[in-house]
């Protein structure tokens, strides 16, 4: 009975000789740190985004710049335009203003006396006044008249012809007709007399103007300018003139 308690209440001596197995314990799972990856791409995608944004300012201020030198550089241009025109325009007012008044000039008695006024700035030179007959010739020019000759230029040229408005008028028919001419001719009226006027290359020059022939008595008056800048004086002279039929 002894026997057998003492085999169930105790430990056998194997038992305790046996090697203790640990049992495996529930540990918390290991997560890898990957916090400095992710700073690292951040800081790149952000400094990525900062040069994005630094380049595009960069460009916009460069094309601003761009633009607006280039509007400064128009704004320039338009204003010294400006007031080259502006100089331009009171230097031709302050040129029309002195021409004024104009002087009167008289040809002679005997072929019909043609009058016109002129501007008071032109000079004038007669180089034929017809005194022993032919032609009579007279010349108009701003300050000076210019050498005399076919190519040279002068504001207003007088010719009173002594010769018939139909043989003249022929004359200058005939340049017309040949194929390197390009002078025109328009039928019109100054003064109620009735005219000729020529435009183009003058006959027997490179000279590019303006004729003007009409009768006076038994001869023809010639008035012609040897450059189109002087059309409107040219113009002008023709309005006023009158003879003696």
């Amino acid at each position: 009975m002894d026997n057998f308690q003492t085999v169930q209440g105790g430990t056998s001596s194997a038992a305790m000789n046996r090697p203790m197995v640990q049992q495996p314990q529930n540990l918390p799972p290991v997560y890898k740190d990957n916090s400095g990856l992710i700073k690292t791409i951040a800081i790149v995608v952000i400094s990525l985004i900062a040069a994005t944004f630094i380049g595009l300012f960069i460009w916009i201020f460069l094309q601003y710049s761009e633009v607006s030198n280039d509007v400064d550089g128009q704004i320039a241009v338009a204003v010294a335009k400006a007031k080259d025109e502006q100089a331009s325009q009171l230097e031709a007012e302050f040129a029309e203003r002195e021409k004024l008044p104009y002087k009167t000039f008289s040809g002679p008695v005997d072929y019909g006396q043609l009058t016109f006024n002129y501007p008071k700035t032109w000079s004038v030179y007669v180089a034929a006044d017809a005194s022993n007959g032919g032609d009579y010739e007279a010349f108009f020019n701003p300050t000076q008249v210019n050498t005399v000759a076919k190519d040279t230029i002068n504001a207003l040229r007088l010719t009173i012809r002594d010769d018939s408005f139909d043989d003249v008028a022929e004359e200058y028919q005939k340049f017309m007709d040949r194929k390197d001419s390009n002078l025109t001719m328009q039928a019109a009226t100054i003064n109620d007399i009735p005219v000729n006027r020529y435009t183009g290359t003058i006959p027997g020059t490179d000279l590019n103007g303006v004729i003007v022939i009409f009768k006076i008595r038994d001869k023809t008056a010639v008035f012609q300018t040897d450059s189109m800048l002087f059309e409107g004086d040219f113009d002008a002279v023709l309005e006023t003139v009158t003879f003696n039929a």
